[in-house]
């Protein structure tokens, strides 16, 4: 596996500070962020997903962590935006230039507004896909919010009692 991608690149030139962590990723899983995260001994709260999703048609990288769900409606909101949706994963993988499973935020080959669960700042350290299946960056996400001029916003949906 190679530990150099697009997604390492930009960071790299952007002088961020990041650790470069692989892991073995599981086609199979039914939750890759939540697979990522136990392959990595980390709480899920702290491996971030990066997902594809359509505001009023408009494509957006959102970032959130591994155990929650983006909710729809306050993605919209904070997009300023009547709709969201999930991509589908072929568009996904054609607008970023990555793979499903290997989806970064960092060096996709079209950039798009990016938002950031402002829940993940709270934390020194997370972990986001580095560009492909298995390979995780661990930096700021202070960090990566500047880089990717991403907002930070309650994004996910509300916890429902289990």
């Amino acid at each position: 596996m190679s530990k150099k991608t697009r997604a390492t690149e930009m960071l790299e030139k952007a002088g961020l500070n990041f650790t470069v962590h692989s892991y073995e990723y599981d086609p199979e899983a039914e939750h890759i962020g939540l697979q990522a995260a136990e392959a990595l001994g980390e709480p899920p709260e702290r491996v971030l997903k990066t997902l594809m999703a359509l505001v009023d048609g408009k494509p957006v990288c959102v970032i959130v962590p591994s155990d929650r769900e983006v909710s729809m409606k306050k993605l919209a909101a904070v997009l300023d935006g009547k709709s969201a949706q999930m991509m589908k994963p072929a568009d996904a993988e054609r607008m970023t230039g990555y793979k499903v499973g290997g989806i970064s935020p960092f060096g996709q080959k079209r950039k798009t507004p990016a938002a950031i669960e402002i829940e993940a700042l709270e934390h020194e350290l997370v972990y986001m896909n580095g560009g492909q299946r298995g390979l995780q960056v661990r930096l700021s996400p202070l960090d990566a919010q500047e880089a990717l001029e991403a907002i930070a916003a309650p994004l996910v949906a509300d916890l429902k009692a289990r």
